[in-house]
């Protein structure tokens, strides 16, 4: 009984009925084995709170991402913002949140695969 999806699948791939090698689709489950990619180690990344500087208004800093490559460090703030509900910034490997969020940042980072630390 086991087997019965998997017999009707290769059916269908065997007629042609599905796509085998569209672009954007994949016919192997991610977690399969075979089928992870190595992708480089994430950064250590460190956090902290500050309000000097910043006209009494807090901020949550966010550190440690590549300098020269802002692109992480833009995808992982656009992702921090819509799930936290704040405002903020990237640039030059930090990535700043308006208000006090470090729980909240901490919660979400160690969600997506970073280490963090303060």
């Amino acid at each position: 009984m086991a087997d019965d999806w998997k017999d009707a699948l290769g059916a269908l791939l065997g007629a042609g009925t599905l796509p085998e090698g569209d672009p954007g689709t994949s016919t192997a489950h991610p977690s399969a084995p075979g089928t992870k990619e190595k992708s480089a180690p994430r950064p250590i990344l460190t956090l902290h709170y500050e309000k000097k500087g910043r006209a009494g208004k807090p901020a949550t800093i966010i550190a440690g991402f590549p300098e020269d490559d802002d692109a992480e460090a833009l995808a992982t703030a656009r992702v921090l913002k819509q799930r936290i509900g704040c405002g903020g910034s990237a640039r030059g490997g930090e990535i700043l949140l308006q208000g006090d969020r470090r729980e909240q940042a901490r919660r979400l980072l160690c969600e997506l695969g970073y280490r963090v630390r303060n």
